[in-house]
């Protein structure tokens, strides 16, 4: 079973994803802001973590700087995600060291296939 971090200040958005995730076998760890998604991820090392940009206490943008500069996180696949898709923003996202970048309200049926996609590269 594949684990995946929901860092999210939304309770409604951490718990549509929990229940698409969990529909497809996948045990959820939840976080409300950058800080306890970190905390989780070094707690929980998840096979994937799917980060809020604009979160509290710390952005997800500061989540993915500190993640990329530890060895230990360096290359675990993190997916922005954020209610305000701007232009520029997926390419700001992916310059920082998202891998990919999901617009919300989320297509589930494309999210599905691209978490499928990000829990099947290999961590190295």
């Amino acid at each position: 079973m594949k684990r995946v971090l929901v860092a999210d200040d939304n309770p409604v958005s951490r718990e549509l994803i929990r229940e698409i995730l969990e529909n497809d076998d996948c045990e959820v760890i939840e976080a409300g802001n950058g800080r306890e998604a970190l905390e989780r991820i070094r707690e929980h090392q998840p096979d994937l973590a799917l980060v809020d940009i604009q979160m509290p206490v710390m952005d997800g943008n500061a989540v993915i700087r500190e993640l990329r500069a530890d060895p230990r996180f360096s290359r675990m696949p993190v997916a922005a995600l954020t209610a305000y898709a701007m232009q520029g923003d997926r390419e700001r996202a992916l310059a920082l060291g998202f891998n990919t970048y999901i617009t919300k309200p989320i297509d589930i049926p494309a999210f599905r296939t691209e978490v499928a996609e990000l829990l099947r590269k290999p961590r190295d």
